[in-house]
């Protein structure tokens, strides 16, 4: 029997995806929402697509807000954005560099 892969739910597009392919968004104990790069970090978290149209979706149903029990600030949403896009290009390029392109 297979080993079992963990399932989160995108608080964006509210779908069951495994955890490898979401991003941690958490709120740590001083009530900072910052982005869960290694999946580790302690505090209470919500996962997302690493697309853009999630962090909007989630931002205009405050899914976020509501998973992380805490308002969010839109300048915390911008961030996020600007944080997500930066990652989702890093990881891009590291997939561009293991296909041998």
């Amino acid at each position: 029997m297979g080993k079992k892969i963990p399932l989160r739910q995108c608080v964006g597009c509210r779908e069951m995806k495994p955890k490898k392919e979401l991003i941690r968004v958490i709120k740590t104990p001083e009530d900072e929402v910052l982005l869960d790069i290694n999946g580790r970090t302690n505090g209470r978290g919500a996962y997302l697509c690493f697309c853009a149209g999630c962090l909007q979706k989630a931002r205009r149903s405050r899914g976020l807000e509501r998973s992380l029990k805490i308002a969010i600030p839109d300048e915390i949403y911008d961030r996020l954005e600007e944080e997500l896009k930066q990652f989702d290009t890093e990881r891009q390029s590291v997939i561009h560099a293991g296909d041998g392109r």
